[in-house]
């Protein structure tokens, strides 16, 4: 019988809507969902592909043990508890900081991730590795300064700006925007607005663009403090925005003021003119800016944020209609960690801080292989492929061999699930309850509560269930009365009643709740994530309650019931809240409610980049003369889990794109088959020459190089990257500055 069901897409963080027609438990047709509040009938070719991300032959359906080197079926019973006395034993004898857990959701569900931080906690180490600190935290990190909490960030207005600036983002192809093509499409398209991007390649977005500055890569920073220094050195500064919401400008104002900007523009092979136009622009359109991993992965990447958010403020940009502005949240997708306070834990052999809570994966490998007795030692991969995903993949291959204890929760046997001692089956975003809190809507809040629709074979299960019977088998979910489980077999009323006078009495109750709600009300509702959702919608936070009321809701104690109630009543999503538009500076946390510029500790960093420095650093020798950007995104890349490369027939999926004067001068041709070598190692690739690619940089997308059905489909460009080659604050891996040469095979 078919049927068609209402969900949202696991393959990258729009979560766009979807409608899954299904017969024979298999999704036959994919189609947009025009009934979803944010996507409103967009979907990208991905995610009318997700059939080929739950059906393939690489689909895990039972634990499995490492025996030498092959693996054997093992029982849930045997698999749990094996890991669980091994990873108690490695706590006793080395202590906390010998574990690690790696996940957090990735793209597709976010409620695994309370389920992990609390077993991480549990057990007393705060070690968590995720996606976001590979990319993101630096990012994070300057904008937390600014606005005085690390989960704050901001987002352009892009309904209500005239001037959209993308920096080192292709939205055509990658997104980072709900519906991203069709805004950029409409601001390109209206006489009254303009889409400007500075981007080495003239991408998809950048050949809409009305402004294409395509800046020498590596040379975000020079250009954007050449660009301050000139509306400084004008006087085109807001000083009305600056005198009522910004603090610290008159510290960093001499970093400006004296600065050769036209050396610097020199440096970064664009013309003075242009920019100098476009810094007018600046201060007299309301514009924002959306930044990506053009940036965030570049040289300097964290004062590369930095600058951008001086620049949005010296413009009176932040928190204002049309600028950047901070959106609202279901739950916030991170933590706030200062890294000045005493009790912020440290990475051992790296000295790197948490951020947001978070380590960045391009430590691990040395926090593993060092020879210090607090050294990793254990990890708990959850949804993560860090094999492919992370930088240098030699070192984490090393770094896993010498692991005495590593588990993968996942739904395909991934190149992370076979290095593993440890393979665990978990349901994917379509056969488990799930739900993800990307917040990228304004001023209204989204929320989707995924149902399953496919039935899983064999013994997959939740996440989150998984890790509460490793908490369980490790001992750290305490006791809990039969009259609990009794009244989650009763109303939700009476369950929260016995919740919390058990929570009154039981000190530990507060820290292992998710582990206590999946035991009681999960196994009753059939889903521990289900449950953990319920749970957190109890307790929201006083500014989600106001921007509820704005969405139409009571606001009262009932107002998580009745969220949950609509969670399950929408299938295709909706509204749960409404950020005042009108009022988003109170977004800022610092006691004085102003945006703070100034920040100490990158002082010295940013006085350090200028003209003279930039050219010297930017010079490449003869043996790696050319820059490899890697992580190409085009709408042919996926994350690791859309394995059977079937999904992208007869496209040119992976290969190296080369400008055609690079090509002639090495005698190369399109189509080519041909090796591209790095400091870290080298890959086999085919060539593509391409006009979108500048001159000096070749560009390769990430995703590929996955083993398949015993084939190696495309390159992996993580085989070409230095865990070591990164941001000296955050540990983000400088991607898109990766010196490289190519040659003929």
């Amino acid at each position: 019988m078919e049927e068609w069901y209402q969900t949202g897409c696991v393959l990258c963080a729009q979560n766009c809507g979807l409608k899954l027609q299904v017969e024979n438990n298999k999704i036959i047709k994919v189609r947009a969902d025009k009934e979803n509040p944010r996507s409103e009938g967009y979907a990208c070719r991905k995610g009318l592909k997700v059939d080929y991300h739950q059906h393939h032959s690489e689909r895990l359906t039972h634990p499995l043990k490492r025996v030498g080197e092959l693996f054997e079926k093992i029982s849930w019973d045997q698999a749990i508890r094996e890991i669980g006395e091994k990873l108690k034993g490695i706590i006793k004898k080395n202590g906390p900081r010998s574990f690690a857990y790696m996940g957090g959701g990735g793209q597709g569900g976010h409620m695994e991730a309370a389920f992990g931080v609390r077993l991480l906690r549990g057990l007393g180490s705060r070690y968590h590795y995720s996606a976001l600190a590979q990319e993101l935290t630096g990012h994070f990190w300057a904008w937390g300064r600014a606005l005085g909490k690390q989960y704050l960030s901001t987002l352009p207005d892009e309904e209500n700006t005239d001037v959209l600036v993308a920096v080192g983002w292709n939205g055509m192809h990658s997104h980072q925007m709900v519906q991203a093509p069709k805004h950029l499409k409409r601001i390109a398209k209206d006489p009254g607005k303009l889409l400007i991007v500075i981007d080495p390649r003239l991408s998809e977005t950048a050949k809409i663009a009305d402004i294409h500055l395509p800046i020498r890569p590596g040379s975000d920073s020079l250009l954007t403090r050449a660009m301050i220094s000139i509306i400084l050195q004008q006087g085109w500064q807001n000083d009305e925005y600056i005198n009522k919401h910004v603090s610290g400008f008159d510290k960093i104002r001499p970093w400006f003021i004296d600065f050769d900007a036209k050396a610097a523009i020199e440096v970064c092979e664009l013309e003075y003119e242009q920019v100098f136009k476009l810094c007018k622009i600046f201060t007299e359109r309301k514009w924002s800016m959306h930044p990506d991993l053009g940036s965030f992965m570049s040289r300097h990447s964290t004062v590369n944020s930095y600058l951008q958010i001086i620049l949005l403020a010296v413009c009176g940009r932040i928190c204002v209609p049309g600028g950047n502005i901070v959106p609202g949240t279901v739950f916030p997708m991170s933590s706030h960690t200062d890294e000045r306070l005493e009790k912020t834990w440290r990475t051992v052999e790296t000295d790197f801080p948490a951020i947001c809570g978070l380590f960045p994966p391009n430590v691990f490998p040395e926090e593993v292989l060092s020879d210090k007795p607090e050294r990793l030692r254990a990890v708990l991969v959850s949804g993560s492929n860090p094999l492919r995903s992370y930088a240098d993949t030699t070192a984490y291959e090393e770094a896993f061999k010498k692991l005495e204890l590593s588990v993968t929760i996942e739904i395909a046997m991934t190149e992370t699930a076979r290095l593993s001692d440890y393979v665990l089956p978990a349901r994917s975003g379509y056969e488990c309850w799930d739900t993800t809190f990307f917040a990228w809507s304004f001023p209204e809040v989204f929320l989707q509560l995924r149902r399953p629709i496919i039935e899983p074979d064999g013994e997959p299960l939740e996440n989150g269930e998984i890790i509460t019977r490793i908490a369980d088998a490790v001992g750290i979910v305490p006791e809990i009365p039969e009259s609990l489980y009794e009244a989650a077999a009763k109303d939700h009323m009476t369950y929260g009643m016995e919740l919390m006078q058990y929570a009154s009495t039981e000190p530990e109750a507060m820290k292992n709740m998710p582990f206590i709600l999946a035991k009681t009300l999960g196994a009753e509702m059939g889903s521990a994530h289900k449950a953990a959702l319920w749970g957190m919608l109890q307790t929201m936070p006083k500014q989600f309650r106001k921007n509820a009321k704005r969405a139409g809701f009571e606001g009262g104690p009932t107002l998580g019931e009745e969220l949950f109630k609509m969670a399950l009543e929408k299938p295709q999503g909706f509204w749960t809240g409404q950020v005042d538009p009108n009022d988003n500076i109170a977004s800022v946390r610092h006691e004085d409610s102003r945006i703070d510029v100034y920040i100490p500790e990158v002082e010295e960093w940013v006085k350090s980049i200028n003209a003279e420095s930039e050219r010297k650093a930017l010079n490449l020798d003869d043996q790696y003369p050319l820059i490899l950007s890697a992580g190409k995104h085009s709408d042919m890349v996926a994350n690791t889990l859309m394995r059977n490369p079937e999904w992208n027939k007869g496209k040119r999926a992976c290969t190296l794109s080369m400008n055609a004067e690079d090509a002639a001068a090495l005698n190369l041709d399109d189509g080519q088959t041909v090796k591209i070598i790095t400091e870290a190692g080298e890959e086999t690739v085919e060539l593509e020459v391409t006009n979108m690619a500048r001159k000096g940089q070749v560009l390769m997308p990430h995703g590929f190089g996955l083993d398949y059905n015993g084939q190696t489909f495309g390159g992996n460009v993580n085989r070409l990257t230095k865990n070591t080659h990164r941001d000296r604050l955050a540990g983000t891996p400088l991607h898109r500055f990766v010196p490289c040469r190519v040659e003929a095979v």
